[in-house]
């Protein structure tokens, strides 16, 4: 579901590289409020879209909304001017909100926490995948339909991209699995036994259920904790950076390259970041460790973007683009994943907070996109120093999240005991559980 979700996102650089702007009429600042409207909506919706979640069965809400932004994509390869192009990345945003935040909350719903983190990873990892599959795509469509029936390259790569979407969300319904306690897909003992190994990660004891926060509530909630605002700003520097992703088709030809062979160029630099997050997402849930893998990743991201805005070895600036998207791709699930673990109680704001914190976290593409001019490419003096400085800002906060935590008011879960709502200390629950 990522990669298509993702796939159907980042083709915007890819068909911008194949001459979008060109047929369109598209300025710099155009192209940079397609990519930006896309998060407007994104933030707007993602936070409502978990609460829908919490309502609706997974396997239901999720393939729903993967066929009909499918739809959305289609739509736009046939728009004739600026104007569809930009509402239709606004619908596409709008719908898309809910995948990803709604995979990650239903991921720790079914793994505990030594499990959840490479998982959480190897999900995202198709946000690395999709780019590189895209730009494989991208080469072939264009290279091979490219004035085919009189219709550009450019609208080939979205309405195909378009169509595999659409039905690749009808099969979802067939394979999606719902909440543990309901999954169709299990027996009885199999999904008693998945509800039980959550309760025991989590030192809920069987008697002791948990309170069912109304949506508002749980939100309140999470604004109220304020270890929310340091993971807030934490993905938020790391989207910042991220931004560059929708630009790199494009600074590509800056170098040098042709419009085909910027699309092909691009896959090395993704596939160089699944790596990066298939290790290090087994070496984090292997030492329980997310405070340093954040931190040590984010330096190493900032000292590539440093490198980038120093050289002007096209080489070299390549290479260096390569780690500096291993080191910010790596970071997002592991921050989402340290997330999910500080405030894991009760479920619902689990939900919220997950959703809260990526949905704040994008903000930083409605402006960052204004970071990476064309004319300023392949240098991008801009956008390299401001990155640098941003991740070097992250990585020192990383290191410092848990010092800071110890002086915060302490966040007690709710729970429901012989069906009294209480707000106590574990240890407390447990002892009222067994009277």
């Amino acid at each position: 579901m990522y990669i298509l979700a993702h796939l159907d996102r980042s083709n915007i650089a890819n068909a911008n590289a194949a001459g979008m702007s060109e047929d369109l009429g598209l300025s710099d600042n155009q192209y940079a409020m397609l990519v930006s409207l896309f998060f407007v909506a994104y933030v707007i919706f993602e936070v409502p879209s978990n609460m829908i979640l919490m309502k609706i069965k997974p396997s239901i809400y999720l393939s729903t909304i993967v066929w009909v932004w499918g739809c959305v994509v289609i739509g736009m390869s046939q728009t004739k001017n600026a104007t569809g192009l930009i509402v239709g990345r606004f619908f596409l945003g709008m719908i898309e909100a809910g995948l990803y935040p709604g995979a990650l909350f239903i991921l720790t719903c079914w793994y505990t926490k030594k499990e959840v983190g490479k998982r959480f990873c190897i999900f995202y990892t198709s946000g690395c995948v999709s780019p590189a599959l895209g730009g494989i795509m991208a080469g072939a469509i264009i290279s091979s339909l490219d004035g085919a029936r009189g219709i550009a390259g450019w609208r080939w790569l979205l309405l195909i991209e378009g169509i595999i979407t659409v039905f690749s969300g009808w099969c979802l319904y067939l394979v999606l699995p719902d909440w543990p306690l309901n999954s169709k897909m299990l027996s009885k003992e199999q999904r008693l036994l998945a509800h039980v190994r959550i309760l025991r990660q989590q030192d809920q004891p069987w008697e002791a259920g948990e309170i069912e926060l109304p949506p508002i509530q749980a939100f309140i909630a999470v604004l109220k904790d304020g270890r929310t605002y340091f993971f807030l700003a934490l993905y938020a520097a790391n989207c910042l950076a991220l931004t560059i992703s929708y630009f790199l088709p494009t600074m590509l030809r800056r170098m040098g390259y042709s419009s085909t062979s910027a699309q092909w160029m691009t896959v090395p630099v993704w596939s160089c970041g699944a790596v990066f997050q298939l290790f290090w997402s087994y070496t984090s849930d292997k030492t329980q460790d997310r405070r340093w893998h954040n931190s040590g990743l984010l330096g190493f991201a900032g000292i590539a973007a440093l490198v980038c805005l120093l050289v002007s070895n096209d080489k070299v600036k390549y290479v260096m683009l390569c780690f500096m998207t291993g080191g910010m791709y790596t970071t997002i699930p592991l921050i989402l994943n340290w997330t999910s673990e500080t405030m894991s109680q009760p479920a619902r704001k689990r939900s919220v907070a997950i959703a809260l914190v990526n949905s704040f976290g994008h903000t930083s593409f409605i402006y960052g996109s204004y970071l990476w001019p064309s004319a300023e490419g392949p240098r991008n003096v801009k956008g390299f120093a401001m990155s640098t400085a941003i991740l070097i800002f992250g990585m020192v906060l990383a290191a410092l999240m848990p010092v800071i935590f110890r002086y915060l008011p302490e966040s007690q879960p709710h729970r429901v005991v012989d069906g009294e709502e209480v707000m106590m200390e574990k240890d407390e629950i447990q002892e009222k559980a067994k009277c």
